[in-house]
């Protein structure tokens, strides 16, 4: 294992997930139902919300497997990474100078920064394989999860603190505070991206020359890969159910607060139940890593998807801030386990020579996943005037999702991707 770059690898986690908690869970849900759509029918306020974040990763996944294809073929991961990573920075500053009212200028820069995260860790996500052999990807998948959740915790008691107590930072008021917390994001974000950009070096590749621009490259890339993807089973099968799953994991990340918000529940309880969701993942991460080796990746997951249908039938008859409390505790004792062991499946079964390709599509599952169940969300809430029935259409996708996951053979999947052959003299390669 190369330490320095695992190090490096991870801190990018620590800090990018200051992202994920305070401007896609935590803070800014609230400040967009509050502040930014101030005026706006308050069952509107959350569909707009939904739609913003259906229509974000509906770009993202049309970028995602191309991206992945472009970088394998220049061998440009880092430069990726770090281009995307600073458009999500400047998105989340730019989030202090929204006022009351600003719902659209707000779903815009949510847009924007979604696209530079969701983008970055397409790129990110591929370099685990070059970081980690097969027996130690689970634990520094895992790790690199956990420590994203100490960032991203760490970060949002301070960002708690800034709102409630303001006048400990010299604020005038709660707004203030939360506007400082935008920007304190997109500061955490860069300086724990530095290290990665120092000691991360990417695997060098002799690349044919070509007369393309890397965008054509790109597409014909993708048709390749979706074609080959027959000769990958197992891989398929994996990436339909997590596909599913993910459908329903990403719309409880991203609109549990505004749900809360939308059924009574008090910003400051949301947010210090976003705040549990991060320290109870911590240890729980790592637990699921350890478990990994103990009964099997594959149960592990399976064992999670179990515990999230439980809590999607909870939510649906959530009433009170303890009840939200007791659902942040149980979502985080899954969510990083669900995820890291997500990403290590999936590592172990795609082909050596191909991973930022490979992991455009498991960017591209994750993100087509993401835009429906914030969309049948908003719908319904718009449809119905209530969110409530929305929460249990997220029975059906993780059903499926375990159904297929029965089904997969990672051993045949790893024995798949070993005995694939790169065919040298392909069209892209006399390009």
């Amino acid at each position: 294992m190369k330490k320095k770059p695992v190090w490096s690898w991870m801190l990018y986690d620590f800090g990018n997930s200051a992202f994920a908690t305070t401007i896609m869970a935590a803070v800014l849900p609230v400040f967009y139902y509050d502040v930014a759509a101030k005026g706006v029918q308050e069952s509107l306020a959350a569909s707009y919300w939904g739609y913003s974040q259906s229509l974000a990763v509906l770009v993202v996944a049309i970028l995602a497997p191309i991206l992945g294809a472009i970088s394998d073929y220049s061998a440009a991961k880092k430069r990726f990474l770090m281009f995307f990573a600073y458009m999500g920075m400047l998105a989340t500053v730019l989030l202090a100078f929204v006022g009351e009212g600003d719902y659209i200028f707000a779903s815009a820069l949510l847009i924007i920064g979604t696209i530079g995260f969701s983008s970055a860790n397409v790129f990110y996500d591929a370099f685990l394989p070059e970081l980690a052999n097969e027996k130690e990807i689970d634990l520094v998948s895992a790790a690199g999860f956990t420590l994203g959740y100490v960032g991203g915790g760490i970060l949002l008691a301070v960002n708690l603190l800034m709102i409630l107590k303001y006048e400990w930072f010299g604020l005038p008021n709660t707004l203030a505070g939360t506007k400082l917390a935008f920007v304190s994001v997109g500061v955490w974000w860069f300086v724990f991206s530095l290290p990665l950009v120092k000691n991360m070096v990417e695997e060098k590749k002799s690349q044919p020359k070509h007369e393309r621009s890397y965008a054509s490259i790109g597409f014909q890339r993708l048709g390749r890969t979706w074609k080959e993807l027959r000769h990958f089973k197992q891989l398929l099968i994996f990436l339909l159910a997590f596909w599913l799953y993910n459908d329903g994991i990403s719309t409880i990340i991203k609109m549990a607060t505004i749900y809360g918000r939308d059924i009574g529940i008090d910003s400051t309880s949301l947010i210090t139940a976003l705040l549990i969701t991060q320290i109870v993942g911590i240890p729980c991460t790592f637990f699921f890593g350890w478990l990994a080796g103990k009964i099997t990746a594959k149960r592990a997951l399976i064992f999670s998807l179990f515990m999230y249908l439980a809590i999607v039938v909870l939510g649906y008859f959530m009433t009170s801030a303890l009840h939200f409390y007791l659902l942040a505790v149980c979502v985080g004792f899954v969510q990083g386990g669900s995820q890291s062991l997500s990403r290590s499946i999936f590592g172990r079964m795609v082909p050596g020579d191909r991973h930022a390709e490979f992991f455009g599509f498991y960017g591209i599952s994750s993100k087509f996943a993401a835009i429906f169940g914030p969309f049948v969300f908003a719908l319904v809430g718009q449809l119905t005037g209530s969110s409530r029935l929305g929460i249990l259409s997220l029975v059906v996708f993780f059903g499926a999702g375990i159904f297929l996951l029965y089904r997969l053979d990672i051993d045949k999947g790893i024995e798949q991707a070993n005995n694939h052959t790169k065919v040298e003299d392909h069209p892209i390669a006399r390009s």
